[in-house]
């Protein structure tokens, strides 16, 4: 009998190969709450309520943007799901919560298993190093909407945080510090630009060795995205962080403020942490200024912590990898970078 759906770009085995494939990683992020399996038409999550008082559930949806340009151009696709999962961690982090599932999205224009196992690899590195299930998912195979190779992914996560720890920023007050933890790179911001400035205005390609960065451009540009729950969420549980503002899409400008109550400034100290060499080089090569460029990228800092002066001291003991970037001043719900 011929295969007509297969003839009009939709192979169904290709699809349930990929399911193979994938079972064992995707179990092996399961806990004592999942209940069903892989291939169910819902994943079944059974919430431990006795275990908390007040429980607030939070959740974010996001996607890891034309970053998937450079993944797709260097056939490398076991980075890009991390890079997913920690964006959606740290989302939903700032407001004190800790990550309880994660489901993903996978768009392609043709479900090839390799590829479609590489994404997941990454999907379940970045669950299992944030003690996340990853409950369910969705790859649809769509001819005529993605070009050959390509695919769009995209993630939702549901974390949950007790009322009385929820971060909302509204205690932030004058004369609180400012942190930040660096990160590794570009994380999931910023991509359309810095694929514009090394591919069509400098001419490079993900391969091309480039002595600023002591790096290739694509390595560079591939670096992962950092999550930071680890790190902050025993400080969340001690009540001694008043406000976080993860560094994404807006960079300082636009997301610093998101956390700020009126009458509150943020000062951003220029010079205060090390700038990364791919930042420096994009803005050099493109005389990118500093307004826009703090704008749209992260400039070395994935996440900003505001805490009372009290506790500087702690946190920075424990963690020593992060800069105590200005202060908080009275003054419009701005940032300042001076």
């Amino acid at each position: 009998m011929a295969d007509l759906y297969k003839a009009a770009g939709v192979n169904i085995d290709a699809g349930n190969e990929a399911v193979k494939r994938i079972r064992s990683l995707v179990q092996g992020t399961y806990n004592e709450h999942v209940l069903g399996d892989i291939g169910n038409f819902g994943g079944l999550y059974a919430f431990p309520v006795r275990d908390y008082h007040e429980p607030i559930l939070v959740s974010s949806t996001d996607g890891v943007g034309t970053k998937l340009k450079v993944a797709f151009a260097m056939k490398r696709y076991d980075t890009v799901g991390y890079d997913l999962v920690n964006h959606c961690v740290n989302d939903i982090l700032v407001q004190g919560a800790r990550p309880l599932f994660f489901l993903d999205y996978i768009g392609a224009g043709m479900v090839e298993p390799e590829m479609i196992s590489e994404i997941v690899k990454g999907l379940t590195k970045g669950c299992m190093e944030n003690d996340c299930v990853l409950i369910g998912g969705e790859t649809a195979e769509m001819p005529g909407i993605y070009s050959q190779g390509e695919f769009d992914l995209a993630g939702t996560i549901i974390g949950v945080v007790e009322r009385d720890l929820l971060i909302t920023g509204h205690t932030i007050k004058p004369g609180d510090v400012v942190i930040g933890l660096p990160s590794k790179g570009l994380h999931t911001n910023g991509f359309s630009l810095a694929r514009q400035i090394c591919f069509e205005k400098l001419g490079l390609n993900p391969g091309s060795y480039v002595q600023e960065i002591a790096s290739t451009i694509g390595e560079a540009l591939l670096a992962p995205h950092c999550a930071y729950f680890r790190q902050l969420y025993p400080f969340v549980q001690q009540k001694a962080i008043k406000g976080m503002a993860h560094i994404t899409g807006g960079g300082f400008y636009d997301n610093i403020p998101r956390i700020l109550p009126a009458g509150c400034e943020v000062q951003i100290h220029k010079g205060s942490w090390p700038i990364l060499p791919i930042f420096d080089f994009l803005q050099k090569k493109a005389d990118i200024s500093d307004a826009e460029a703090y704008r749209v990228f992260n400039m070395g800092i994935g996440m900003v912590v505001i805490c009372d002066p009290a506790d500087l001291r702690t946190l920075q003991a424990s963690i020593p990898e992060s800069y105590q970037l200005g202060i908080v001043v009275s003054g419009e719900k701005k940032v300042t970078l001076i």
